[in-house]
């Protein structure tokens, strides 16, 4: 399988410029969580389209944060109908995009794990067919260092052994077919001293006939061992396919039947 392309230049843009200071984009809606940065990432990431602050964006994170390092999210936008994009974000971290997913034939669904580097709002950006964007999410406290301390696996000195090991699990529930798939990577972020940065650059899942169900870009700010849960359709029954590929040009692929 040819190596997907990136949804957008995210993160092209992320490692060759710092955000400055901008000015507030016009039309756009103040931001209830006060956001010291929202403005500058609003015009960069979002233009000028229109945003909504929707309770209909649905993120769900722990009240508190155990390990800074492994920070659960989940965001459940199926309330919005057909959905274009979801991009999780954190507005404080040096690395403020985790994804930017889009669920073809998926359902508007996703679980993951993030890094946060201090005290910052975690939102979940939703595109929907009309343009529009709807946004959800809450400030969360933070230890700090979640970006910029090693991870396990690097301490250890196994990670080498085991990259790019995948495990998941595909089954049926009431109303839709769940996808979990996990795989052993370090996701570093370049800012701990003598370790470049590193990580997973995207994912793409297909069904049994090919066709994409779900296209994701990754960024360093996701958890090492990236775990991502997905919703398909109740009528997915076949198999899926997983392909990843890194910053450094590695492939992994796996296969997963119901």
């Amino acid at each position: 399988m040819k190596r997907p392309a990136l949804l957008v230049p995210i993160m092209a843009l992320l490692a060759s410029t710092t955000p400055v200071a901008a000015a507030p984009t016009p039309g756009l809606v103040a931001d209830p969580l006060a956001s010291p940065m929202w403005d500058n990432h609003a015009a960069w990431l979002l233009g000028k389209a229109p945003v909504r602050f929707d309770p209909a964006v649905i993120v769900t994170m722990p009240d508190v944060t155990e390990n800074q390092h492994v920070f659960p999210v989940t965001v459940d936008a199926r309330a919005l109908g057909k959905v274009q994009r979801i991009v999780v974000l954190m507005d404080l971290n040096p690395l403020p995009v985790a994804i930017d997913y889009q669920p073809q034939g998926a359902l508007p669904y996703v679980s993951l794990r993030i890094k946060l580097d201090q005290r910052t709002p975690v939102r979940a950006l939703v595109l929907t067919a009309d343009g529009v964007w709807h946004v959800g999410g809450r400030w969360i406290d933070a230890a700090g260092g979640g970006c910029s301390a090693p991870p396990v696996s690097r301490v250890k000195g196994d990670w080498a052994q085991h990259l790019g090991e995948m495990r998941g699990k595909l089954w049926h529930e009431a109303a839709d077919t769940r996808l979990r798939v996990s795989v052993r990577h370090p996701m570093d972020t370049g800012y701990v001293d003598n370790i470049a940065a590193y990580n997973i650059e995207t994912m793409q899942v297909r069904g049994a006939d090919g066709a994409a169900l779900g296209t994701m870009t990754i960024n360093g700010s996701v958890s090492e061992d990236p775990a991502f849960t997905l919703l398909l359709p109740p009528t997915q029954a076949g198999p899926v396919s997983i392909h990843m590929a890194d910053s450094n040009g590695r492939t992994f692929d796996g296969r997963l039947a119901p």
